[in-house]
């Protein structure tokens, strides 16, 4: 028993839907490694803090909290941190910074446990002071290691805030006049990862 050959017809239409569909895969692949390899990004993949490259190193300081005693890092804890170290003479700023944060603490919700909100200084009355505020002691060696702790050139004046992982590296920085929800978003993707 022997079968016929296709008609014509059909073998060009066979032909032509498989040259289509090893286009469209390899089309597919080479945009996809164009637009990784030119580093594009999907809007909701980039972090809108300032990545720092590399990361700052705090483990080797040991920060003094003002009621007494040493913060520890302990890395095993995951614990993240919110900081900034605002200059002295900082008061309706920083007020206004410290509700800004005590608000972007209160929506991690079941996650705020894993957050902590460090002051570098004295902070000014009416600042909050929620579960997670810790105010440390000035140091003028922390101080030294957070870029543009002072602002930059071209920035708008205000206090910056920083990112510290759980192991003591500040991986973000938040410009002076930033948008909490800003920092909210980039957090709230950053306590998802065990």
């Amino acid at each position: 028993m022997s079968t016929a050959p296709s008609p014509r017809p059909d073998r060009r239409r066979n032909r032509a839907l498989l040259l289509a569909i090893v286009a469209i895969f390899l089309g597919s692949a080479v945009v996809a490694g164009a637009l990784r390899f030119s580093g594009w990004r999907p809007a909701g993949m980039k972090n809108h803090g300032e990545l720092l490259q590399p990361p700052p190193d705090l483990r080797a300081l040991s920060p003094r909290l003002a009621e007494g005693g040493t913060y520890a890092w302990e890395p095993a804890a995951r614990r993240w941190r919110i900081l900034l170290a605002p200059p002295s003479g900082c008061t309706a700023t920083c007020v206004a910074l410290s509700r800004d944060l005590d608000v972007v603490w209160q929506l991690f919700g079941r996650n705020a446990d894993h957050v902590d909100i460090l002051w570098v200084g004295a902070p000014p009355p009416g600042v909050v002071r929620d579960a997670a505020f810790r105010e440390l002691a000035p140091d003028p060696a922390l101080r030294a290691r957070l870029p543009r702790v002072d602002g930059a050139p071209g920035e708008p004046a205000g206090v910056p805030v920083y990112v510290v992982d759980p192991n003591g590296f500040v991986i973000l920085r938040f410009a002076p006049g930033f948008d909490a929800g800003h920092l909210r978003q980039d957090m709230a993707r950053l306590l998802k990862l065990k």
